[in-house]
């Protein structure tokens, strides 16, 4: 098993991003079973449910963090930043 994932860089910030996602999936599914959402239309241009903005931020800071990374040499830290805020974005008015 050690092995298995000796190919990935398991340093603490990836440790800490994987486990920021799983929080974020195990506190959405305890919501979603405690106050079901309902689909609405924000100033995204498709009617969303919480799971559906999830994903789309998810997205989103996915394509964030590499464009900063390729496009940038200011700390990554910085782009984490900007995901979370156009997270928030998204999840509120999406």
């Amino acid at each position: 098993m050690e092995n298995l994932f000796s190919w990935m860089a398991w340093t603490a910030p990836v440790a800490i991003f994987f486990t920021a996602i799983v929080l974020m999936l195990v506190g959405m599914t305890i919501w979603e079973l405690r106050s079901p959402s309902i689909m609405r239309r924000g100033f995204l241009p498709i009617a969303t449910t919480r799971g559906d903005r999830l994903f789309i931020s998810l997205l989103a800071a996915a394509y964030i963090n590499l464009a900063w990374t390729g496009l940038t040499n200011l700390p990554q830290w910085l782009g984490a930043a900007a995901s979370f805020v156009v997270l928030l974005i998204v999840m509120r008015w999406g």
